[in-house]
């Protein structure tokens, strides 16, 4: 399984926490979760699906935990420390274009950040994507609507 679905998920979670210092954690978190879980698993949905609905709670559980300690995600310092790890990172293959669309991409809310990353890099459907979060296509859809156009901003800025 960790073969077989880890580097799918390291990519995706790579693009929501943006450090893969904490991607490894968290990706570690999940597979623990899964194996523990894997007689819980019914077969309704794909086994990879399962598996991003894991990930992406976990992402998602880490970022509230460090909001609770009063960590801010996006402070200057850990946003240029983010920007260098994930241009270090072996999975990293952009330039500097993809760097500024990861930058726009972390400013984004956790959730629309999953969907964004759910969407515009997995290109998963709307209908997996609800089994992943658990939220309706329609609310997907604006959320999806509303990160777009804020990434937009961010990189018309970048442009200009």
């Amino acid at each position: 399984m960790v073969k077989a679905y880890g580097p799918m998920l390291h990519r995706h979670l790579l693009r929501m926490l943006q450090s893969s210092t904490d991607v490894d954690d968290v990706l570690q978190n999940t597979f623990v979760k899964a194996y523990r879980n894997l007689d819980k698993f019914r077969g309704d949905s794909k086994l990879s699906t399962w598996l991003y609905r894991i990930a992406t709670n976990e992402a998602l559980s880490w970022l509230r935990s460090r909001q609770r300690r009063g960590q801010r995600f996006l402070s200057e310092g850990h946003q240029d420390m983010a920007q260098r790890q994930l241009s270090a990172d072996p999975y990293f293959d952009g330039d500097a274009a993809q760097l500024e669309l990861q930058r726009a991409i972390a400013t984004l809310p956790d959730k629309q950040r999953a969907v964004f990353v759910f969407r515009y890099f997995d290109d998963l459907p709307y209908r997996e994507i609800s089994e992943i979060t658990g939220t309706s296509e329609g609310a997907l859809k604006a959320s999806y609507h509303l990160a777009v156009k804020k990434v937009e901003e961010k990189l018309k800025a970048y442009v200009q």
